[in-house]
């Protein structure tokens, strides 16, 4: 979160703790695969963690652009940020390399996730692209919208991109195209995660939560506890936690029916939240 902040949780989301973090640039994005969590941030910033998330490491960047999610698929992590810059590890996330973008935006690049074998990355005035080659390179995506996207998620052969005025999109051809999905909400929505067969999207005011239960065809409003913007949304043993604004920590274990308020160790502002199994 903001000023480096990093917390852990090995209870399921019931309590918090603090961890060692090696940088005060805020940090934006987080993941996690093969034993390795990665982190990113702000001026390019790259942290990782191979102690479930105790402690985390400065890792070398191969660029000063702010990186604002990042994924992993086919042992590839992908970073995506500012002005359409990508880049990549194969060796889990000890070093990082420049994607090729040729062919694909100078737009900002918020959120990225990987299914069946297709890195997908949202971004700014409705941009969206796509890899089929582990993050090596990437060309457009065709999408009906030019609203801002910020995440996306992927579920059951679907990916969900999500943004501003409540913009929910979809695509069942991985990642090929994208329509617009039913919303209930117009606030801003700035995280989705998939569990259980269900898409969680978190957004601002007050605490907005809404899920889908088929396939992000259709979306609902839950009730949420909290009034404070929320940023991020993970799922993991069967539980999702939301993460937001001045520390705030909520989840869900009824898949995404129903939230309630965590104590959290920060007030500083956390954006984004992984797991690992």
């Amino acid at each position: 979160g903001a000023s480096g902040n990093i917390v852990r949780s090995t209870d399921n989301g019931s309590s918090w703790d603090n961890a060692t973090s090696p940088t005060s640039n805020s940090l934006l994005g987080v993941t996690f695969a093969n034993n390795t969590f990665v982190a990113v941030g702000l001026s390019g910033t790259i942290v990782r963690s191979t102690d479930n998330g105790s402690s985390f490491d400065n890792v070398t960047s191969p660029t000063e652009n702010n990186l604002m999610g990042v994924g992993f698929g086919n042992n590839t992590f992908v970073a995506v940020g500012d002005s359409g810059n990508i880049v990549r590890s194969t060796d889990n996330g000890s070093s990082w390399d420049n994607a090729t973008t040729d062919n694909s935006t100078a737009n900002n690049l918020v959120g990225v996730t990987f299914g069946n074998n297709t890195f997908v990355a949202v971004g700014w005035e409705g941009n969206i692209v796509r890899s089929t080659d582990n993050g090596s390179s990437w060309d457009n995506a065709t999408s009906n919208t030019t609203t801002s996207s910020y995440r996306v998620g992927f579920g059951n052969n679907t990916f969900v991109g999500v943004g501003a005025n409540g913009t929910i999109v979809r695509s069942t051809d991985n990642g090929s195209s994208f329509d617009n999905a039913t919303s209930p909400t117009g606030n801003e929505l700035m995280g989705v995660g998939f569990g259980n067969n269900n898409f969680v999207v978190v957004g601002r005011s007050s605490g907005n939560i809404v899920r889908s239960t088929d396939n992000g065809s259709s979306f609902d409003n839950v009730t949420s506890p909290t009034g404070n913007d929320l940023k991020g949304v993970g799922f993991g043993n069967n539980t999702f936690v939301v993460v937001g604004l001045s520390g705030n920590i909520v989840r869900s274990t009824d898949n995404g029916s129903s939230f309630d308020n965590v104590t959290s160790p920060t007030s500083n502002d956390l954006w984004e939240v992984g797991f690992s199994e």
